[in-house]
């Protein structure tokens, strides 16, 4: 039988030298090489499995990150929702004041010819206004209509509507709106508030001219007109204030500037 080797022996029995036969002390003298004590035992011990509470821990730590990761994802949608809906309502809001500022900036001094006095077809409430005014340029029938501006509500539904129909200037009385067209400006509007800067017609021309609820003089436009819309959500849109830029005397073919009345219409 071959003898193993110095270096061999050392390795196997970790240091300890060989005897002076040539057997490592501690090994089978029948075995070709010697068995090392323990090795067998690590061995095993590395290919064992998981035990039932590693497994539940991992289970547990992969339910929570999944609960993690689905909450952030809800959180990102709602927010994203959140976003579309401001911008949506944003849009709405700009839209709505643009096109109110350029129409009643354009107010046109409509009169009733067969009415005495011959009185404006304008008259303004703190949640309603009427007047006469041309319709925008895109629109293909165009002309001056009489419009209705106010809040509509329906159930659970408030908007901010537009009634419009073709005034007759030789009735006797303001145009009825009953069969009026009517548009949406816009949706979800919890409150509409309308101010008249001007002058009171029921006192001198000393008198300085002040905020008012409604406006009551037909025969003079106040001098600006100031909108306030609140939203069912979100904040009051900013204030809105315009100037009719043309005089009442426009619809008239004679003005009397001290009594400030129509003497006869255009």
């Amino acid at each position: 039988m071959t003898r193993p080797s110095r270096r061999r022996a050392f390795a196997f029995t970790r240091g300890r030298p060989p005897r002076a036969d040539g057997v490592v002390r501690g090994a089978d003298p029948s075995a070709k090489y010697p068995r090392v004590p323990g090795r067998a035992l690590r061995a095993s011990s590395c290919t064992r499995g998981f035990t039932l509470v590693e497994l539940t821990v991992a289970l547990v730590l992969m339910a929570g990150m999944a609960a993690v990761l689905f909450g952030s994802l809800s959180l990102a949608a709602r927010s994203w929702d959140a976003g579309e809906a401001k911008v949506a309502q944003v849009d709405d809001m700009r839209q709505t004041q643009s096109y109110l500022r350029e129409q009643i900036s354009s107010l046109y001094p409509q009169r009733l010819r067969k009415v005495a006095e011959m009185p404006l077809l304008f008259a303004g409430e703190r949640d309603e206004l009427r007047y006469a005014a041309a319709l925008p340029s895109r629109v293909a029938e165009g002309g001056v209509y009489y419009f209705r501006l106010a809040l509509s509500r329906a159930g659970d539904k408030s908007q901010l509507v537009q009634e419009r129909v073709i005034p007759d200037l030789l009735a006797s009385g303001e145009p009825e709106l009953a069969e009026a067209e009517r548009s949406v400006l816009a949706e979800g509007i919890a409150e509409l508030k309308i101010g008249y800067f001007g002058r009171d017609p029921n006192a001198g021309d000393v008198d300085a001219p002040s905020w008012r609820d409604r406006w009551d003089d037909r025969q003079r436009l106040p001098t600006l007109l100031r909108i306030d819309v609140k939203p069912l959500k979100g904040e009051p849109w900013p204030t809105l204030i315009v100037e009719p830029r043309r005089a009442p005397e426009a619809g008239c073919a004679t003005w009397d500037p001290l009594r400030g009345r129509c003497q006869g219409a255009g």
